[in-house]
């Protein structure tokens, strides 16, 4: 069963000018999610610079949220780790919080076999109840979770339910759809390929575009899985300008700069990511007021 279908933010985390976590406006932007249909929120994943907080702040930003959010819509921890002791110990944690879900990226940089993935991931799954999403984000990772690994965790380990495809390669999307034939939920992790995951039968997005444009997020899904592939057409098209912005710097710097445009105090990311170019942040300026957004 799915832990949520639609539009799952993958949560930007706005920090002081010191660099510590601004809770002020991530309260303000928990609630912005709140009242434009956010279907899920996922915390302290990549878009959350999670590689540059400590786990003391990591674990206190998923506990504010699940405290926050009181079991309205689904909360999803980010807690996967190269490291497979540290991803069951920060899983662990996240559950006893009364977290919906985790979201548990492939190994990085050490990588690993695909035999390895499947020892890697069974054994956080095995380690906690609550479901888990697997995350495949090869150009970030240098690992990529085959289709054939991603069905077979799917099969045999109960609580690995999904899997968040950011492969950028629609074919993998399709083949990880053929060969688990419902039996693993599929969420677009590329803001330009919602339409395209959800017609081969995705069930949402875990998606960057939502920090800003939240409901037309959840409406270009929703209207994916009512069958109005026309209107999520449409909406896919006319975002895709923003999208290129948004990504024309790696992950998060363009949406905590666009946030920053649309007067929440999201801050600047840590190093080593650096804030936004003048010449890439008067582009997406560009794109943030063709789309309405300031």
């Amino acid at each position: 069963m799915s832990i949520f279908k639609g539009s799952g933010v993958a949560l930007a985390t706005p920090m002081k000018k010191d660099g510590s976590i601004n809770y002020q406006t991530l309260e303000e932007m928990l609630e912005l999610h709140l009242k434009n249909e956010t279907d899920a929120i996922i915390v302290c994943g990549t878009s959350g610079e999670a590689p540059t907080l400590d786990d003391d702040e990591h674990l206190e930003a998923v506990r504010f949220v699940i405290d926050y959010i009181k079991k309205r819509i689904p909360v999803i921890a980010g807690t996967g780790s190269n490291n497979t002791a540290h991803a069951i110990m920060m899983s662990e944690e996240v559950e006893k919080m009364g977290a919906d879900g985790v979201l548990l990226v492939a190994p990085y940089y050490n990588k690993a076999m695909q035999h390895g993935l499947i020892q890697h991931f069974t054994a956080i799954a095995d380690a906690i109840k609550i479901p888990c999403i697997l995350y495949n984000v090869p150009s970030r990772t240098g690992s990529n979770i085959l289709p054939e690994t991603a069905v077979s965790l799917a099969k045999n380990v109960k609580n690995i339910v999904a899997i968040k495809e950011a492969s950028g390669n629609i074919s993998q999307v399709a083949k990880v759809a053929q060969l688990g034939k419902g039996i693993i939920d599929i969420y677009s992790g590329n803001d330009d390929q919602i339409v395209p995951v959800c017609s081969l039968g995705g069930v949402g997005v875990i998606s960057v575009l939502a920090n800003v444009a939240p409901k037309e997020t959840h409406d270009m899904v929703y209207a994916c899985l009512n069958g109005d592939y026309k209107t999520a057409a449409d909406l896919q098209l006319k975002a895709l300008p923003l999208v290129d912005s948004l990504f024309c710097e790696v992950n998060p710097i363009p949406v905590k700069a666009a946030l920053e445009m649309m007067g929440i105090k999201a801050g600047a990311p840590r190093l080593p990511l650096t804030e936004m170019l003048p010449e890439n942040k008067e582009r997406l300026q560009k794109e943030m007021k063709a789309f309405g957004l300031i």
